[in-house]
């Protein structure tokens, strides 16, 4: 199998895929014959003729050759491609760390966009004195959070090959290798695709949530906790070097969060056990890692008092330590290796947090006693040349203490609602609570935690889902005690609507004592209760319930003991499902604005936590201009964003491709904040460009609602043009694909939503709409046209939001889309709603290239471009092999096990090909 030709920039990208393609070949041909090659290389060279010229013989020759197909092999057909993309992935990754190289290799010629070097460099250009930075790195706050969201469609296993391939790809690259060499990796990279060829590529059974928190820990253990404290040290050499005048120490700014095993929203299998089993896993890998780290300083710090002269803070420690900590026998031999005798009682409290008293309690114990080991060498070593794993396991402490990531808890705000109905009627406080209006509700919650007396029941028997929300919060407070408050700083309330929603878990949190009320009137809280706003009507109504907390005093109270921050996060899904993507983009961002103002009036510092998906439909993207399409002025108060599915394994596998993604959101963050903080007034974006957008939102939510809700036979279309039922056979997430068992639209979850259009090549959520939007605003007047570039020049949230809508349309293909309207048994629906999708596409893409003045999409983006171009003719294949399997399977009484498997690997393809689920 071979490639698409590129422009000549991407010359080592081609020889790579090439090289790849031919390993490919070869095993084919040993693993499927002659026939298996040639089948493969015959249906490619057809589809590939059909993107370069549409010819209905060649169609009608491909429809008729692939409906003839043996079923083995067929199957072996859809592997083939889907494996050709898992190579193509690596292949392009090993390329972006090749371009990082190369623009380090040119020292000072050329730093590299995006990088933390050139962002320090800029700021010096543009006169940001050091002070400004300060205070922006005082302020700034970056935390991703991984969560178990089901759209990760590769397995670990195949995930692990990829990263030994890439790992090989990339040794390729040493000019100094020998020819014995090369030719060991090279026999080393054919191995490891044979494997890749002989995987299962499908998961036998649905993973556990523990699976689940298992595949979570892998990036943590391979790739981020080496990663971040490198990014840390950049910043602090970047700024010593750029601002040398200066003393550098660098806040931690970056961390990493998570959601698996404390997302129980919709996930019945999110125990409390689950969640506990789940901490109890992170602080052992944690403690691994330091005792990893501290054998190897051990190991190197061999320094002796007959030569240097150590701290007498050291020499005291020593002696007391190994009297209180470490039997004779566990002790360093070498009295005069004072820093190994040192790391040997280290090492052993280390291993023994949580099972002995004469283990660490705090992270901040191990912190001082690194720290005291640090001011020691110091007296007897250069200062100017730094002891980098030292400094590193400083950070390194620093970042992820004993609990390694804060874990959040997510849940539903019916649940809390249905708990606290049931709560109050078994002490005869309200007969039903859920009835009540809600200015009652907020009396009587408001009541209750002005009171210091607990209303739960010791030793009543309460429902099965109630019991279970008590010891959710139980084990809040449970795992502060054991693993530290920072364990679990965050409850995420979802579907947030009322006021009541949250002090409901105000409550809730009261009667496990993580909020107390004692009797002289002090309040203790150590738990931040944030909503989650996710519909076009939550987003509108989510400021005024905002306000209304802010004005309340027991609210305030809760707030003042949390350093008045409130944490708030914004959902882009069901938001995009709700109302379409301009709309909802638009939505969120000026929610932001107007509590980010309400917050600074009540001087509360927000934290926004961004929702977001891997794909286009969902908010997705990539990180750094995730960040660049949020308002400026948001910056300072910090920021989160979910990091789910398939965007961890393309980001996180690789330390390279990691510490890329990482740098360019670091050195966006520093960019804007610091520019942001020299505005004297905060007049950033233009009124024209607000009421454009405003005029722009309403036109598009109207086009999309009118197809999406008042077109009675929508969801008919989207369930036979789609592989929506299909995609529910994927073993691919512990929960399940509706947040009830109900056919109904708005119980559908968004993930499923986007994965089925995205199949489809239709990708409706990521663009659908937009077009109405901008054109009928740019066809009133030349000036509205003029203006509509005008904002994607100078307005970054505009520029990103035209940007994605242009990937959405390269990723979307209206032929391929087509073949799967085909499906819809109604001609008269599938006329009307193909006709009317096909219309919006072609108008979208002709607006997106008046305002971008550009001949193609993406023509600024070369790399995508040609990266979406090379695939498509190995993605054609599969959507049409799916199309025809879904066909054959829909006519059956009873699915075929067989035919049913073979349409879960074109789903697995294509997800691969065009490096999205949902």
């Amino acid at each position: 199998m071979t490639q698409l030709k590129a422009n000549d920039s991407s010359l080592p990208l081609r020889r790579d895929v090439k090289m790849l393609g031919n390993i490919l070949g070869e095993i084919l041909q040993y693993n499927g014959g002659q026939e298996l090659f040639e089948t493969v290389e015959r249906i490619r060279l057809k589809f590939k003729l059909l993107r370069e010229s549409f010819e209905d013989t060649i169609f009608e020759e491909l429809k008729r050759e692939i409906s003839e197909l043996d079923p083995g092999l067929r199957k072996q057909v859809i592997r083939a491609f889907a494996v050709y993309f898992h190579l193509i992935n690596i292949a392009e990754q090993n390329h972006r760390i090749r371009r990082r190289r190369e623009y380090q290799l040119q020292e000072d010629a050329n730093k590299q966009p995006g990088s933390i070097e050139n962002a320090i460099l800029s700021l010096k250009e543009h006169s940001i004195g050091a002070e400004v930075i300060k205070k922006v790195l005082d302020g700034m706050s970056l935390e991703l959070v991984i969560t178990a969201h089901p759209t990760e469609a590769t397995k670990r296993s195949i995930l692990e090959i990829q990263k030994r391939i890439a790992d090989l790809l990339k040794s390729l690259e040493n000019p100094l290798l020998s020819k014995k060499e090369r030719k060991k990796i090279e026999g080393s990279l054919f191995n490891e695709v044979v494997a890749l060829w002989q995987t299962d590529e499908l998961r036998d059974r649905k993973p556990t949530v523990i699976d689940e928190v298992r595949n979570g820990l892998y990036y943590f253990d391979h790739t981020l906790f080496d990663v971040l404290p490198e990014i840390h040290q950049e910043v602090e050499e970047c700024l010593a070097e750029y601002y040398p005048e200066e003393s550098w120490k660098v806040p931690t700014f970056l961390r990493f969060g998570s959601w698996i095993g404390g997302d129980r929203d919709g996930n019945p299998h999110v125990t409390s056990e689950v969640t506990w089993e789940t901490l109890k896993r992170q602080r052992r890998l944690v403690l691994k890692k330091y005792r990893e780290v501290l054998v190897e300083l051990m190991r190197r710090f061999s320094h002796s008092t007959a030569h240097v002269k150590m701290s007498d803070e050291l020499i005291e420690s020593v002696a007391n330590d190994e009297q209180a900590y470490l039997p004779e026998e566990k002790r360093w031999k070498v009295a005069e290796e004072l820093y190994r005798r040192k790391f040997a009682v280290m090492i052993e409290r280390v291993r023994i947090v949580g099972k002995e008293e004469t283990g660490y309690k705090q992270p901040e114990e191990l912190l001082a006693d690194l720290e005291m080991i640090r001011n020691s060498v110091y007296q007897h070593h250069p200062a100017n040349h730094e002891l980098k794993l030292l400094e590193k396991l400083i950070r390194q402490v620093k970042l992820f203490g004993f609990h390694l990531a804060t874990l959040d808890i997510r849940n539903h705000s019916g649940e809390h609602e249905a708990a606290i109905t049931e709560i109050l009627r078994k002490v005869r406080i309200a007969e039903d609570y859920k009835s009540l209006s809600e200015e009652e509700k907020q009396e009587l919650l408001q009541r209750l935690l002005a009171d210091p007396r607990p209303v739960l029941l010791l030793h009543e028997d309460y429902s099965k889902e109630t019991q279970e929300m008590i010891n959710v919060f139980q084990l809040i407070k449970k795992a502060h005690e054991e693993f530290g408050k920072q364990s679990i700083l965050v409850y995420l309330v979802s579907m947030t609507q009322s006021v009541s929603d949250l002090l409901e878990v105000l409550v809730l949190a009261k009667e496990a004592g993580i909020y107390k009320l004692h009797a002289d009137g002090t309040v203790e809280s150590y738990l931040n209760v944030a909503p989650l706003l996710e519909t076009i009507d939550d987003l509108t109504a989510g400021p005024k319930i905002i306000e209304t907390l802010f004005n309340m005093p027991v609210y305030r109270n809760h707030l003042e003991m949390l350093g008045n921050r409130q944490e708030i996060m914004l959902g882009y899904s069901d938001g995009s499902k709700d109302g379409g993507t301009m709309t909802a983009n638009w939505k969120l961002y000026k929610a932001q604005l107007e509590i980010h103002q309400m917050a600074r009036e009540h001087n509360i510092r927000l934290k926004f936590f961004h929702g977001r998906g891997g794909s286009l439909g969902r908010g997705g993207g990539p990180l750094n201009r995730s960040l660049l399409s949020q308002p400026a002025e948001t910056f300072g108060d910090g920021i989160k964003i979910t990091e789910q599915g398939e965007v961890l394994s393309s980001r996180y596998l690789l330390e390279d491709i990691a510490y890329r993604s990482l740098e360019q959101a670091t050195s966006t963050m520093l960019e804007v904040a610091a520019h942001v903080s020299t505005e004297s007034e905060q007049d950033i974006r233009d009124e024209r460009f607000v009421r454009a957008i405003e005029e722009i939102s309403a036109a598009s939510l109207k086009k999309y609602q009118s197809l999406v809700f008042e077109d009675r036979d929508f969801l008919t279309y989207f369930n036979q043009a789609t592989p929506l039922h299909e995609i529910g056979e994927l073993n691919i997430g512990s929960r399940p694909m509706k947040r009830k068992n109900s056919a109904q639209f708005e119980n559908l979850r968004a993930i499923p939503w986007v994965f089925a259009w995205t199949q489809s090549r239709q990708l409706l959520p990521g663009w659908y709409a937009a077009g109405t939007g901008l054109e009928s605003f740019a066809r009133k007047s030349e000036e509205n046209l003029a203006l509509l570039r005008e904002m994607y020049a100078k307005w970054p949230f505009f520029h990103s939001t035209i940007d994605n809508l242009q990937m959405a349309l390269m990723k979307a293909d209206i032929s391929t889309a087509r073949q799967y309207a085909a499906l819809v048994e109604d001609t008269a629906i599938r006329n009307r709603i193909f006709g009317d999708i096909e219309d919006e596409y072609n108008r979208t893409k002709e607006i997106l290239l008046a305002i971008t003045e550009d001949e193609e999409l993406l023509e600024h983006s070369p790399n995508i471009r040609d990266s979406v171009k090379r695939r498509n003719p190995y993605v054609d294949p599969l959507n049409f092999i799916q199309v025809e399997l879904i066909k054959e399977l829909r006519k059956m009484d009873e699915p075929d096990e067989e035919l049913m498997n073979q349409v879960l690997l074109t789903i697995s393809g294509i997800a691969a090909g065009l490096r999205n689920t949902g």
